[in-house]
């Protein structure tokens, strides 16, 4: 996000270049702050909290093009002959440092923004800060923090590869019933659905727990994605810098090939149609993870190599067996 936000009365208001175009900014409030910000740096002004103060807007033209200006006003002065005035305000320009932020003015933390998740992704945060204390590298940090997650979540993870590999032993006769029954879809249901009676398997098994891990993972992609401690934080040998995109490619490759075994390991879907699609998953998310922080692919590629350590070793345990 690149425009601006003030905040008062405990509320945070974002306002991007086009709100600014569309309603210039001319509130009368007290206390509160006034800021301009990018993704990991900002500029705001903080008057006294118990002072009056005007937030206002502005948008130039030079040369073709535009400024934006937000600042404020204090109240005037009525300053008598050989007396003096004085207006005290503070101005802060630096990183989004949130510990920094937040003792500087209340709710200016939040322009780090989370989002929804944010009550999951502060906590994270706080997380990843005692680990960085410890190890002193932002690498090993989400390194030891995806471990600590998948930890966790071992026993929801458990559940769902124990019903996928319940699915994977099963998949002969799903796909000779999906043969027997092609033009019979009622039947079809009929037959799968005393298999998987007979078998004990809920074929939702495997997407319920995975979607209980899904807002505590958005969580943690935000952390990722608008920490200011990632930018210019080196890991190892070429990683100098886990806030922009892998220069060699390297993680996001490993990336999509962690995610085309680990499909290895899951039972291949019924209808051929999403055979296919399944199959350039891998590819397209490859495509997608070049461009990406690679601080974040680095917690993918973590992430699917215990999914996979683990998953392997539920489907030899099960599918071993059956």
């Amino acid at each position: 996000y690149v425009g601006g936000a003030y905040f008062h009365e405990g509320k945070y208001t974002k306002l991007s270049f086009d709100d600014l175009d569309e309603k210039p900014v001319n509130e009368t409030v007290n206390g509160g702050w006034v800021a301009m910000q990018e993704h990991y740096f900002l500029s705001a002004w903080i008057p006294q909290q118990d002072q009056e103060t005007q937030y206002y807007s502005m948008v130039s033209q030079n040369q073709g093009v535009k400024g934006y200006v937000l600042g404020m006003r204090s109240a005037a002065q009525q300053v008598a002959p050989g007396a003096t005035g004085v207006f005290k305000s503070d101005f802060y320009v630096g990183p989004k440092d949130q510990d920094m932020l937040e003792s500087i003015a209340t709710g200016l933390d939040l322009t780090v923004d989370y989002g929804i998740f944010a009550f999951i992704s502060k906590p994270i945060f706080w997380l990843m800060q005692v680990i960085h204390n410890v190890v002193g590298n932002w690498g090993w940090t989400i390194i030891f923090l995806t471990v600590l997650i998948k930890l966790a979540f071992f026993y929801p993870s458990a559940m769902s590869y124990k019903s996928m590999a319940k699915m994977k032993s099963v998949s002969p006769k799903l796909k000779e019933i999906n043969e027997r029954y092609a033009d019979d879809a009622q039947a079809k249901q009929k037959a799968m659905m005393e298999i998987y009676r007979k078998e004990k398997i809920n074929p939702l098994g495997g997407c319920l727990p995975i979607l209980i891990q899904i807002p505590v993972f958005m969580g943690l992609y935000w952390v990722l994605l608008e920490s200011v401690e990632l930018r210019q934080a080196p890991w190892l040998l070429l990683y100098k810098d886990l806030s922009i995109m892998d220069p060699y490619f390297v993680l996001p490759l490993v990336m999509g090939a962690s995610m085309f075994l680990q499909q290895k390991l899951n039972p291949p879907p019924a209808d051929p149609m999403q055979q296919k699609i399944f199959q350039f998953m891998p590819i397209i998310f490859t495509v997608m993870f070049l461009w990406f922080p690679a601080g974040l692919v680095l917690y993918w590629v973590v992430n699917n190599v215990l999914s996979i350590a683990q998953q392997w070793f539920i489907n030899k345990k099960i599918v071993g067996h059956a």
